[in-house]
């Protein structure tokens, strides 16, 4: 009894084994593999290229299988879980005529931002990269983290020629991500979902933090190649909340909202907002980025440093600066800059103060 016991233990053991190794080698075929997709056939034709030149590389040299969407393998691929990005969804979703046109997808990858970063000259301007899982992803001050299934995770590309707007576009991002919130709450009737800004690149709903913006630029001809990354936790509620939890308080019975409809409306309502700081600068865009961040009138601690001693003192933000640094005023009316000190994740803890 005692040897069948053992026996029937044994079996068991087998095939949870092989279970796991089956579900591992699933995990790290879908990882491997990245599917190219376009809005029109200019764009399928870059696909295809790219495609057949197999010139896109990921960070550590990982093994990559590249698909096209029209290909029975994507197909297969975008059918193994129905909480896949579907592609069709997203391009029906688009208007654009620049950003968001081409489009890779994989359902896990290490980051999207590296995907669009390393291969910058390979991809056409405006191209996206989006996964349904980051086991990798970037952050600011180079934060890694793991980013599940119910986020909106997506990098893309685009090129800038002044230096000193390259700072100011990852307010733009973040400020395209509230419109295009707002945009599909207006078009499908949704419950307005009040989504804010919190300086310099995090979005916050109810208090909450639920995405953030990452941009990167390296100089290079003349010109900055800029990496725009998102992350925006659209229905998992862990660790903090996400727009769907948020809807379903509001209106139990509403549509939710779908990665690849906030997606479309992000790149139409970024697109507009691009060519405005372009061709008027940043000060075209103020009115509504006040309008949506959190820190007007806000009352922050800087932190002075006077004979080897730090002295705290309070400030009222105003606005930014032409630098994209806060704007504040002292209670003696003199105008400051405030510089984060660069070591605490609250950005606005520990500011220090320069003259203007």
């Amino acid at each position: 009894m005692m040897m069948l016991y053992g026996f029937g233990q044994c079996i068991i053991i087998i095939l949870l084994l092989f279970y796991f190794y089956f579900i591992l080698a699933m995990e790290c075929d879908a990882s491997c593999s990245m599917v190219y997709c376009g809005k029109s056939s200019v764009e399928d034709e870059i696909a295809t290229r790219l495609k057949k030149d197999n010139v896109l590389k990921l960070p550590d040299d990982t093994q990559v299988s590249l698909l096209l969407q029209s290909e029975d393998e994507a197909e297969t691929l975008l059918l193994k879980d129905y909480s896949s990005f579907d592609l069709s969804l997203f391009m029906d979703s688009l208007t654009a005529h620049r950003f968001g046109r081409f489009l890779i997808w994989s359902p896990r990858l290490s980051t999207t931002h590296d995907v669009v970063s390393h291969n910058f000259s390979e991809l056409p301007l405006g191209a996206v990269c989006v996964a349904d899982v980051q086991f990798k992803g970037r952050g600011r001050s180079k934060n890694v983290w793991e980013s599940p299934k119910g986020c909106l995770m997506y990098s893309f590309t685009l090129e800038m020629v002044d230096g000193q707007v390259v700072p100011l576009i990852q307010y733009v991002v973040g400020l395209a991500v509230t419109e295009a919130v707002k945009s599909v709450c207006d078009k499908k009737g949704l419950p307005y979902i009040d989504v804010k800004i919190k300086w310099p690149n995090d979005i916050y709903l109810n208090g909450l933090k639920v995405g953030g913006v990452l941009c990167t630029a390296t100089y290079r001809s003349k010109k900055f190649d800029v990496s725009a990354g998102v992350g925006l936790n659209v229905d998992n509620e862990q660790p903090t909340t996400c727009l769907n939890a948020v809807l379903k308080d509001l209106s139990p019975t509403s549509d939710l909202f779908k990665r690849e409809e906030l997606l479309g409306a992000f790149f139409d309502k970024f697109e507009m907002l691009f060519y405005l700081l372009m061709r008027r600068g940043f000060k075209s865009l103020e009115e509504l980025y006040y309008r949506t961040w959190l820190h007007s009138e806000q009352k922050v601690v800087v932190e002075d440093r006077i004979d080897d001693k730090v002295v705290q003192n309070v400030v009222t933000i105003q606005g930014l600066t032409s630098s994209g640094y806060l704007l504040a005023i002292g209670d003696d009316n003199q105008m400051y800059e405030l510089h984060p000190v660069g070591n605490s994740f609250d950005f606005l803890k520990g500011l220090i103060r320069r003259k203007l």
